[in-house]
């Protein structure tokens, strides 16, 4: 069975402007290996994030989310989990992750959803991690 991954913004924000281990997760979804699961909320926090920490210009910002959702199933989710990490913008990769049926979610986020290692059954793994169960498929 092919994986279903949610990449945190994290993973997506470096996977689009360096070349390591985020980068490489995203070559896998790109390649078909793995499918791509994101939500509309995801992709508006990282146009934020891109827009803050690179300074980039709009038409850029609109070329990358388009990148994303071209390799990415996007689903909706109603905002209403709560409680289960003390960062909300956490509960949207958590309930992107359940409505997309996801199988894993990619992060480097160490302080919340990594320690977490699972929720309602979906893999909360790293890059690399993530990268290692690949190369076994």
């Amino acid at each position: 069975m092919r994986p279903i991954v949610v990449f945190d913004t994290n993973i997506l924000f470096s996977g689009l402007g360096w070349r390591g281990t985020a980068h490489q997760c995203l070559l896998q979804a790109r390649r078909g290996i793995v499918e791509s699961v994101t939500c509309q909320e995801i992709l508006a926090e990282l146009e934020t994030i891109l827009r803050l920490k690179r300074n980039m210009p709009e038409d850029d910002i609109v070329d990358a989310i388009n990148e994303i959702l071209l390799f990415s199933r996007l689903v909706n989710i109603t905002n209403t989990l709560t409680g289960i990490v003390s960062d909300p913008n956490d509960h949207m990769v958590l309930e992107c992750a359940v409505v997309g049926s996801a199988t894993h979610i990619v992060t480097g986020d160490r302080r919340h959803l990594l320690p977490l290692g699972s929720y309602q059954g979906i893999a909360i793994v790293s890059a690399v991690d993530f990268l290692a169960l690949v190369a076994n498929l």
